[in-house]
């Protein structure tokens, strides 16, 4: 996702608070895009907001993860009052590839990192998170 699709989110999101509508999420990204241009954009900022929104709306938020659910960009999608996954669906902070990258300077070394990071719905429902 791009600063200008979280921007969006916000703006839907305030409309629903005022208009008592529920919002619901279904969360399927690798993240946020990684390029200078979205950082320039202020992508990190537009990431916060739009986290900010989705705890401080007064209607109902739920959110579900279809697929991948990667990185802070799917985090502020998915910050919600009640989030499901799908059976097959992934959801973390980082990817293992991300991971593995800073743990071991190893990128290939992503099937341990995705086992160590426990990010699939089985994990999360045993960690019961």
């Amino acid at each position: 996702a791009r600063p200008e699709g979280y921007r969006k989110a916000v703006r839907l999101m305030e409309m629903a608070g005022r208009f008592g509508l529920p919002v619901v999420t279904l969360v399927d990204t690798t993240g946020a895009y990684p390029g200078k241009g979205a950082e320039e954009r202020g992508q990190s900022e537009a990431i916060a907001r739009s986290t900010e929104m989705s705890l401080k709306i007064g209607v109902p938020v739920v959110s579900v993860i279809i697929g991948e659910g990667g990185s802070g960009g799917a985090v502020a999608f998915a910050t919600a009052n009640r989030v499901a996954m799908l059976e097959h669906a992934v959801y973390s902070v980082i990817s293992p590839e991300g991971c593995a990258s800073i743990l071991w300077k190893d990128a290939e070394k992503m099937r341990e990192a995705a086992e160590a990071l426990r990010l699939t719905a089985q994990n999360l429902k045993e960690l019961a998170v």
